[in-house]
């Protein structure tokens, strides 16, 4: 088996795509399939799932990928004793809500990184795939969001995981839309307004542990009957800075984000959902340097009620 292609095997399934993680590897398309497909014939197993969503990983994949990790950090830790002396690859890793306070403070975060021997990721995802990645994918944090009625709860199943829990920020769900929109020019907004509008919602959003009918009813605002889904962040704010007949829910946006786009942020009196940011990462888990330094900007920008 080349373990190499075991490395090639383990960022594909962090990427979700051949794409994505030919991208990161500096490694071309055809040949990062064919070096899956040949590791998959050696093994006599199917790793992947391929369809036109991207990459899953299948049942034997999940199973092949937790042994692939831990063979690679053993080979970390080996390249680790024999190689000291030499400069140290930093290494940052973060799986959080497609959020604009948490970009900022990744932003802000990314002047910290000041050497060229540095490997950082950052995944704008849902909550239940930013606990996955720390599960199964080796990501050093996340960020899970939820209904605070549901807080205790949460806390309870995350820490059965073997996962830490620090409490990030508080807020109520907030309208933005077009700066020209009709909907800027009032004060507050009824959700009964928002009937003739286009809603921007995440194809994938999901409330991780619940049953889907108590997930639907925390998740929902408004039920529109024209939407939008899409998958990445830069899409719905493009969606909204063209189209004065779009709407989106999120948290509390920088207000840096709302003019570079021309974007207004409104409150709803009918959104009396309180949601939680909470950060998490695994219980035998040391917080790196840069860990630190992110969680620190993190508290800077996060928003409030």
């Amino acid at each position: 088996m080349n373990i190499l292609h075991m490395k090639y095997a383990v960022e594909v399934a962090k990427a979700g795509s051949i794409n994505k993680a030919s991208e990161m590897l500096f490694v071309a398309q055809p040949n990062l399939s064919r070096a899956i497909k040949d590791l998959e014939a050696d093994l006599g197993i199917t790793i992947f799932d391929r369809s036109a969503k991207g990459m899953v990983l299948t049942i034997e994949g999940r199973e092949f990928l937790t042994y692939a990790q831990q063979i690679l950090r053993q080979i970390d830790n080996v390249e680790h004793i024999y190689k000291q002396g030499k400069a140290q690859k930093q290494k940052f890793s973060l799986s959080a809500p497609r959020s604009g306070y948490i970009s900022q403070a990744f932003s802000h975060f990314s002047k910290h990184i000041d050497t060229t021997n540095a490997e950082v990721f950052y995944n704008e995802t849902n909550s239940w795939r930013a606990i996955n990645n720390i599960l199964m994918s080796d990501y050093s944090l996340g960020v899970v969001r939820y209904d605070k009625e549901y807080d205790k709860y949460y806390k309870i199943k995350l820490e059965e995981k073997g996962l830490n829990v620090e409490d990030i920020a508080e807020f109520h769900y907030r309208l933005v839309v077009h700066k020209d929109s009709p909907l800027a020019a009032k004060e507050t907004v009824k959700i009964s307004e928002l009937s003739s509008y286009i809603e921007i919602v995440h194809a994938d959003s999901s409330i991780p542990s619940l049953p889907v009918t108590v997930e639907k009813k925390s998740e929902a605002v408004s039920e529109n009957e024209r939407r939008i889904f899409v998958f990445e962040r830069a899409s719905k704010l493009d969606l909204l800075s063209e189209n004065k007949q779009t709407f989106v829910w999120v948290s509390p946006v920088p207000e840096k984000i709302l003019k570079s786009y021309g974007l207004v942020e409104k409150k709803c009196d009918d959104s009396k959902t309180l949601y939680k940011d909470v950060l998490i990462y695994k219980k035998d888990y040391k917080l790196s340097k840069l860990d630190k330094l992110f969680i620190e900007e993190l508290h800077k920008t996060k928003p409030t009620h």
